[in-house]
C-alpha cells in the first residue's frame, strides 16, 4: 500500500453518509426550540445528542474545535475523545457547531445548522476561540484573487476583473454587527450590493459557492472554529480563503498559545486551515440560502420529522444532498 492509498482509507473506513446522521441528531434535537427564545437549551439539546451520535460510529475521534475548554463545557470539548472505537478505528479529528446559529434558532430565524468536519489527524487547525478576520469566494477565479493584504476595495476590484464586470455589480455578504459599520460603508460607497445576515458565517461563506444565492464574496470578522469549518467545505467544492485572528486581550494571545498559535499576525489560507481529505457535514435547523430546515409533519397517522443535510467530501470533490424521514412514533 502506498502512501496516499494509506491516506484514503483512513477517511474510508469512517462511512461519509454516516457522518451526516450525527448532524441530523442534533439538528432535530434543536429543532424541538426552534422560537422558544432559549439560545441555551437548544444550544445544550443539540450538544447532547451529537455527543450520543458520534458513538455509533466506529472511529477514534478527537474533538479539535468544539463547545470550549474542559473547563467550560460538560461534552464536546476541545479534547474530548469521541466514537466508538477509541484506540481501534481510524484516528479522526472533528471539528464541530452542534448549533451553528443558536440566536437565530431560539428567534426562529433562517440559516441555523448543525455542522461538522471530519480529516486525518492533525489536518484541522486547532484555532482558539477568538475572532478571526475572514474573506472568502467560491470556485473559477484565479489564485490569490483574493488577500486579507489588501484593502476591502481591492479585493472588490480584483474579483470584479476576474469576474468581468464592474465592482459595483459584486455582492458581498456580511454580519450585521455594529463592529462592520466601517466595512458596510466602504462597500456600499464602491457601489457593491450588501446581503447582511444577522449569524452563521459558516453558511455565507458556503453562499460564494453557489450561483443561485448571487453572493460573489464573503467579508468580515467572526468566530475563528466557524472559520475552520467553512473552510473544510470551501476544501470539497472549491474556493478560496483567508483568516486572520484577532486578539482583543492579552487572555486570547495565551489561548492562542496554549494550542499552540505562535505567529499572532498569520494570514491562513485555505489548506493551512484544512488540509488532506476533509468530510463537510451539515444539516438544517431553521430553512435557510443551503438547506430547508426540520419540519415535523403527520403522515398516514405517523409523526415524522423531515430533514435536509448536504455531505461534501475533498478527495472526491463530491456533493450529496440527503433528504431525511424520522418516525417519531
Amino acid at each position: 500500500m502506498n502512501s496516499a492509498d494509506k491516506h484514503e482509507s483512513v477517511l474510508d473506513r469512517v462511512l461519509v453518509l454516516e457522518m451526516v446522521r450525527v448532524t441530523e441528531a442534533a439538528a432535530i434535537a434543536a429543532s424541538e426550540l426552534i422560537g422558544r427564545g432559549d439560545e441555551k437549551a437548544a444550544d445544550a439539546a443539540a450538544v447532547e445528542a451529537m455527543r450520543k451520535s458520534f458513538d455509533t460510529l466506529y472511529m477514534d475521534g478527537t474533538v479539535v474545535i468544539g463547545e470550549g475548554e474542559r473547563d467550560e463545557a460538560p461534552m464536546l470539548y476541545i479534547g474530548e475523545k469521541v466514537g466508538g472505537a477509541p484506540g481501534k478505528g481510524p484516528k479522526i479529528d472533528i471539528a464541530l457547531d452542534p448549533l451553528e446559529g443558536t440566536t437565530i434558532t431560539a428567534k426562529a430565524g433562517p440559516n441555523a445548522l448543525a455542522v461538522l468536519a471530519a480529516a486525518e489527524e492533525g489536518c484541522l487547525l486547532n484555532a482558539p476561540d477568538v475572532y478571526m478576520d475572514k474573506i472568502a469566494v467560491g470556485p473559477g477565479y484565479p489564485e490569490d484573487v483574493i488577500s486579507l493584504e489588501k484593502s476591502v476595495t481591492e479585493n472588490v476590484e480584483a474579483v470584479a476583473a476576474a469576474k468581468g464586470v464592474k465592482p459595483s455589480e459584486i455582492i458581498v455578504c456580511v454580519l450585521d454587527r455594529p463592529r462592520h459599520a466601517e466595512l458596510i460603508a466602504e462597500l456600499r460607497g464602491i457601489g457593491c450590493g450588501v446581503v447582511l445576515i444577522g449569524d452563521g458565517d459558516v453558511a455565507g461563506v458556503i453562499a460564494t459557492t453557489d450561483e443561485d444565492t448571487t453572493i460573489d464574496m464573503y467579508m468580515g470578522s467572526g468566530g475563528a472554529p466557524e472559520g475552520v469549518l467553512a473552510a473544510a467545505a470551501l476544501r470539497c467544492v472549491g474556493g478560496q480563503f483567508n483568516g486572520r485572528l484577532l486578539f482583543r486581550n492579552d487572555d486570547e494571545r495565551r489561548r492562542a498559545a496554549k494550542w499552540g498559535i505562535e505567529d499572532l499576525d498569520r494570514i491562513y489560507k485555505l489548506h493551512d486551515l484544512a488540509k488532506g481529505d476533509c468530510i463537510f457535514a451539515a444539516t438544517g435547523v431553521t430553512s435557510g440560502s443551503l438547506l430547508d430546515g426540520v419540519k415535523r409533519l403527520r403522515r398516514n397517522g405517523k409523526t415524522i420529522m423531515t430533514t435536509e443535510s448536504v455531505v461534501m467530501r475533498a478527495s472526491s470533490g463530491t456533493v450529496r444532498w440527503v433528504q431525511g424521514e424520522h418516525r417519531l412514533d
